[in-house]
């Protein structure tokens, strides 16, 4: 008995040595070039940071992700297209980026469609969401998940706005998307596409009066030296997601492959914690250096997003009708459970 029970043990301690052994081979020496927009106390560049201690713990080490963060690998159209080449990596730009290739991503980027976090995390994180991810592949690009970018809010040099007359005559720079150009438009404002690389410069330079952008990317890029009034227009949630070149996936190993989802569904929820207690302390530092803060009015939004109705109609007229149904179904399914 006390041979059986050995050579037993023997035999179990084997194959799980074997199968760590082949688990390890699985796993190659890799450095995965991780580009992004921002500085390296935002959000984005915290939540980099936790995908990267996870990808090296899940890996033994062998995984290891290196962060350019600030436009260093260009702007996110560049380091869009440098994925698709299969010359970088990784990258986590604004899911309006995307817009220009998967035209259904301006959806996500229609103003007013979610009120809080928690619906526009039903939204990503279910079929909507996935149905956009799954247009990805035939681009190049594979996604792993969406990350918080937070409700954008406007700032300008000139004057609060707290009605949607206050847009009027504004040059607002604004991300070089169809959606958000004629979304601003419809206020009345003169909408400029600017690279984010230059944005700073242009609102120093007076060549643009306001921006908008989320709390932390305000603070983050020093917005608040160059922009005095900043308003809580809240006129679209905005979310980065997780990209990863397609030629890099495909040559990554199921063990690989299955090492960079776990990771990345884990950071995901360590992010947007991270985003969104940073957007409160963000927003208290911005007026403690100055900015002028206005909330806008309830019934300011509803006309803000009566304005706003024709363009989102337009555009939704010609997208995939069965992902603007499952829009369509999905916001309704939501905004039911928030009642």
């Amino acid at each position: 008995m006390k041979r059986l029970f050995f050579r037993t043990t023997l035999c179990a301690a084997l194959l799980a040595f074997g199968a760590a052994a082949s688990h390890a081979q699985d796993i190659k020496e890799r450095t995965i070039k991780f580009g992004h927009i921002n500085n390296t106390d935002h959000p984005v560049s915290l939540g980099e940071h936790k995908f990267a201690e996870l990808v090296a713990a899940k890996s033994g080490g062998k995984m290891k992700v290196q962060e350019y963060p600030a436009s260093q690998l260009g702007n996110e159209f560049q380091q869009q297209s440098a994925l698709q080449g299969g010359v970088q990596e990784m990258s986590t730009p604004a899911t309006t980026s995307l817009a220009g290739i998967v035209k259904e991503f301006g959806l996500i980027d229609f103003p007013f469609a979610v009120s809080t976090f928690e619906q526009a995390d039903a939204l990503l994180d279910g079929p909507l969401g996935q149905a956009l991810i799954a247009k990805l592949p035939e681009k190049g690009l594979v996604a792993l998940g969406y990350w918080d970018l937070g409700f954008r809010n406007a700032t300008n040099s000139k004057h609060p706005i707290a009605k949607v007359e206050d847009f009027e005559g504004l040059k607002l720079r604004v991300i070089p998307n169809p959606v958000f150009l004629e979304a601003f438009k419809s206020f009345k404002a003169n909408p400029v596409p600017l690279p984010f690389a230059e944005l700073y410069n242009a609102l120093e330079s007076k060549a643009v009066d306001g921006q908008e952008n989320p709390f932390s990317v305000i603070e983050s890029n020093k917005f608040f030296e160059v922009q005095k009034y900043l308003s809580g227009t809240n006129h679209v949630y905005a979310a980065n997601i997780l990209l990863v070149s397609k030629k890099f996936w495909d040559g990554l190993t199921p063990t690989e492959q299955r090492i960079m989802k776990e990771a990345a569904d884990e950071a995901r929820s360590y992010q947007r914690t991270v985003s969104r207690a940073a957007a409160q302390k963000s927003l208290a530092n911005l007026k403690a250096k100055g900015m002028v803060y206005n909330d806008v009015a309830p019934a300011e939004t509803d006309r803000m997003r009566a304005l706003v109705k024709p363009v989102t109609e337009k555009f939704a007229a010609s997208y995939d009708p069965a992902i603007v149904k499952l829009y369509n179904d999905e916001l309704a399914r939501i905004r039911a459970n928030a009642k």
